[in-house]
């Protein structure tokens, strides 16, 4: 079969030993395995389904590959005339004057809101078919930047695989479940740490409630880590929730994992003494070695100019990872603030 699985791909203009050409073949082989696993009907129709969707979703994405983009998660209820409504406005427009992208759930009340700030052209929308709501809100509807979803699954996968930074407003069980399930990825590694922003109109306790609860209630219980909430900011204000965005890529960039390092990308390399800094604060992240900079890793193929900070990973408490990064951005505003010079990078 593997012959004619290569000459299926190098068909389509893939090489078939290729990286591409080989995930390929084992998609095919995937699907075709089904047939055989005593699979049934509905189950295959879900897989295929599925499939397809993430599939169409990342091809509208693929167009956008550079540009930033935040998720804006709240309820379908807010009317248009609630301070909820206009706090969404705001912070949606700023960050689209940032030149970010707002994602929602291209509903009306929030997500209607989330596209309202920055229009249509800095906006998509992921809708759900569901039985009693199966349009989207008037702003997004007709654009090419808006994809239904048959599935939630599919849905928050492609939220959060094309999120640079999340914005939460008050909203219903749909809000806490995309909200919740963002902070439990973050939490355990299987998704990138990014800034999590809970924001609301004036005069709401909604956050502080959901935070006295997540403490008192969960913490307190010892079923959740207090470590772990810092993953989420209670912003003061929409301009305050920008600014907290912002200043977690002050230098950060990205990060991903090679192999049992995680490399951390910046725009400026650090200093020794601060490099040294963070082995003295952060030495119980470390398994093994010590936090070193360098440039890229041979394995690495994207932003190769910029400098790394790496270190070999114990794979725990992701919730310090982000204090990491909040400690790496603060040396950066430390030095803007006392108008030094930018460093040049020598990798």
């Amino acid at each position: 079969m593997t012959p004619r699985l290569e000459m299926l791909v190098e068909s389509c203009g893939t090489n078939p030993n290729s990286r591409e050409g080989q995930l390929a073949i084992d998609l095919i082989r995937t699907a075709l395995k089904s047939l055989t696993d005593q699979t049934g009907v509905g189950e295959r129709k879900l897989m295929t389904r599925s499939l397809k969707e993430i599939r169409h979703a990342y091809r509208i994405f693929a167009g956008y590959p550079q540009t930033r983009k935040i998720s804006i998660f709240g309820s379908a209820r807010t009317p248009a005339d609630h301070p909820d409504y206009a706090a969404a406005v705001s912070f949606s427009r700023e960050m689209a004057n940032l030149g970010w992208l707002a994602i929602t759930g291209a509903g009306d009340g929030i997500m209607k809101a989330g596209h309202e700030g920055p229009g249509s052209s800095a906006s998509f929308g992921l809708a759900i078919r569901l039985p009693f709501e199966n349009t989207a809100n008037t702003i997004i509807t007709g654009d090419a930047k808006l994809i239904h979803f048959n599935y939630f699954f599919t849905r928050k996968l492609i939220f959060l695989s094309h999120s640079d930074a999340v914005a939460a407003f008050p909203g219903g069980l749909g809000t806490q479940d995309e909200l919740l399930e963002t902070l439990t990825l973050m939490q355990t590694g299987k998704a990138p740490i990014a800034p999590v922003v809970l924001v609301a109109g004036e005069n709401s306790d909604y956050w502080q409630l959901w935070a006295d609860f997540m403490s008192r209630g969960l913490v307190a219980a010892g079923l959740a880590d207090a470590d772990d909430l810092q993953l989420a900011y209670i912003a003061a204000s929409p301009r305050d929730a920008v600014e907290h965005v912002r200043r977690f890529y002050a230098n950060y960039h990205s990060a991903r994992y090679v192999g049992n390092e995680y490399v951390l990308r910046v725009r400026e390399p650090l200093r020794p003494w601060q490099l040294q800094e963070l082995q003295k604060e952060f030495s119980f992240l470390v398994a093994d070695g010590r936090i070193r900079q360098s440039g890229a890793l041979p394995e690495e193929t994207d932003h190769l100019d910029l400098p790394r900070i790496r270190f070999e990973h114990t794979k725990r408490n992701y919730a310090a990872i982000r204090r990491l990064i909040d400690r790496i951005n603060d040396f950066q505003l430390a030095s803007r603030a006392a108008g030094r010079p930018k460093q040049v990078s020598h990798y």
